[in-house]
């Protein structure tokens, strides 16, 4: 093989009350291209395209670069001269698992070229320290719904039933949030009440999802450790999500860190909700997209190429 070609999903990380614990792979996706180069080649050459490609580093301050090198530092090689293009199809600083793909991408096209010296499992740890949590990465790794548990000093990931009958559409604005603003809002301490809240409610959101049911989701979702601070960086966030609820919605939650919103709803309800958000965005001045997406159940994929 002489290149190898890594697709990894976008995600939909914390899901109401699951803060940094669950996160589910869409069916919306980044490609990246990995080419060792010749002897007298520059040590890196990097070459990105898609609507947003001005926007992402191409030295060795890469994500994706980092994230190759560190696993050949990890194993204790040298990375060898390469060439990694990068096809953009999942939109920056969203909420949307953006960076969690550049780190998977880099990790797996590292492991192909090293000769595949570590497991899926550690491949999922080394992701996780990168990152800072697993929501994001381990989904977009695995693929499915899945809850990241830490055990000791790693982590190990279970798959969560996703009902087909449960749609997820996503509601993205035109503007970004940066995930460090995003977290710097969120109290270091909950009271007592609010933790058991949470716990609570995210066994309803696992048994909603696995049955089914609308219902019990539309309670499910509420949350009282994350999105109460982050929706004031959310311009419009209260005047969407009741169009959204307004016009069938089970429920309304923040995509990751924000912006884009998660709708979760029947099928029959998608096109007056797609309606609802957008034009309740554009009373705030605000554009934005819809896009109707499905569970990705397979995660990071490779393809060879000689």
């Amino acid at each position: 093989m002489s290149t190898i070609s890594v697709i990894v999903p976008a995600t939909t990380a914390n899901i109401g009350p699951a803060f940094d614990c669950i996160g589910s792979a869409l069916t919306m996706y980044n490609q990246f291209y990995f080419a060792k180069r010749e002897k007298d080649e520059s040590q890196l050459n990097i070459n990105v395209i898609g609507r947003e490609a001005s926007k992402v580093k191409c030295d060795y301050n890469n994500l994706v670069y980092k994230a190759f090198t560190y696993l050949y530092r990890h194993i204790g090689e040298i990375p060898p001269k390469i060439s990694i293009k990068i096809k953009l199809g999942i939109p920056l600083s969203r909420g949307l698992g953006s960076s969690a793909t550049a780190i998977i991408g880099g990790l797996i096209g590292a492991n192909e070229l090293a000769g595949q010296p570590l497991s899926k499992l550690e491949l999922m740890n080394l992701a996780i320290k990168l990152e800072g949590h697993p929501d994001n990465v381990v989904p977009a790794l695995f693929g499915k719904c899945q809850l990241s548990i830490k055990q000791g000093i790693d982590w190990e990931a279970y798959p969560i039933n996703w009902h087909s009958s449960i749609i997820p559409l996503i509601v993205i604005p035109d503007f970004e949030l940066l995930t460090e603003k995003a977290r710097s809002v969120i109290p270091k301490t909950v009271s007592i009440d609010d933790a058991i809240f949470n716990i609570a409610h995210m066994g309803l959101l696992i048994k909603s999802l696995e049955i089914g049911n609308g219902k019990w989701l539309s309670s499910a979702l509420q949350d009282k450790l994350h999105q109460p601070y982050r929706q004031n960086l959310i311009k419009g966030y209260d005047i969407v999500r009741q169009a959204a609820i307004r016009a069938g919605a089970y429920g309304v939650v923040i995509s990751g860190a924000g912006p884009t919103l998660l709708v979760l709803t029947s099928f029959e309800n998608i096109s007056s909700i797609e309606c609802a958000t957008k034009e309740a965005w554009l009373t705030q001045a605000v554009t934005s997209e819809t896009k109707l997406l499905s569970i990705d159940n397979c995660g990071a994929r490779i393809n060879y190429f000689e």
